[in-house]
């Protein structure tokens, strides 16, 4: 029985760029589909159900960000836009609307490629180590199931992507204890900073994260700042024990 092909949807009005990476991709081993603008990309989403979208922001008819917001309204799926050189707020716009990661304009393939396999690989269901054998964890009205990868606020089933779910679950399994963002980065997301920039990608996955989680965002009490270092989510008490 032929195993299953993950499929890559690549959203370029390019047509050399999206010929290089169906080419590319469909080489180790992808199922690739392509669009040419924004219209297109969100037919040919609801068409073919993919497993991860390639997204380029300039594109006529919709634009990247335009197709971001509207994939994430009906779907949780792993984006990874890619932006112009240079242009610090397109990236961290793409992230605020929901992409899971970037990557500029020039990039290598190859580069493309190891990110592709990166949130792919973090979106799958994997348990960190620090949770419980139940992967059951109540803090307050929050409940964090690892072993579903769902989350619920009260009785309200909270929606996550599957990063932010990742870099929830990783503060979670080292409750109390910081973690640098270049840390988070490489846990999650599977790449060393080159960039300052590149921790922005955290700074901004943190930000989503309190507006879901968080009763007040501005004032956290969940995932804190740890100044000087990165993120901690607060210490979780075990049964029994008391706050101090």
């Amino acid at each position: 029985m032929e195993a299953h092909k993950e499929k890559i949807l690549v959203v370029d009005d390019e047509a050399s760029i999206r010929r290089i990476l169906e080419t590319r991709l469909s080489m180790i081993g992808y199922d690739v589909v392509t669009a040419a603008d924004g219209e297109e990309a969100l037919d040919t989403f609801r068409d073919t159900n993919p497993d991860l979208v390639v997204l380029d922001v300039m594109m006529p008819k919709l634009d990247g960000y335009g197709v971001c917001q509207e994939l994430r309204k009906e779907s949780d799926i792993p984006i990874i836009m890619l932006t112009a050189l240079g242009d610090v707020a397109d990236r961290i716009t793409g992230l605020e609307l929901g992409a899971d990661d970037y990557v500029v304009k020039p990039f290598s393939p190859k580069e493309l490629e190891a990110r592709i396999r990166s949130v792919l690989r973090r979106v799958e269901k994997n348990g960190a180590p620090g949770i419980p054998s139940s992967g059951v964890i109540t803090v307050g009205s929050i409940k964090i199931d690892t072993n579903k990868r769902q989350v619920y606020k009260g009785d309200e089933r909270i929606r996550l992507t599957g990063m932010e779910f990742s870099l929830l679950e990783l503060l979670v399994s080292r409750s109390g204890e910081p973690f640098s963002r270049s840390e988070i980065l490489q846990e999650v997301w599977g790449y060393t900073p080159e960039r300052h920039v590149d921790t922005r990608v955290v700074d901004v996955h943190i930000s989503r994260l309190r507006a879901k989680l968080e009763d007040d965002p501005s004032n956290p009490e969940l995932i804190i700042t740890a100044r000087g270092t990165g993120y901690l989510f607060q210490r979780i008490l075990e049964p029994g024990e008391e706050k101090d």
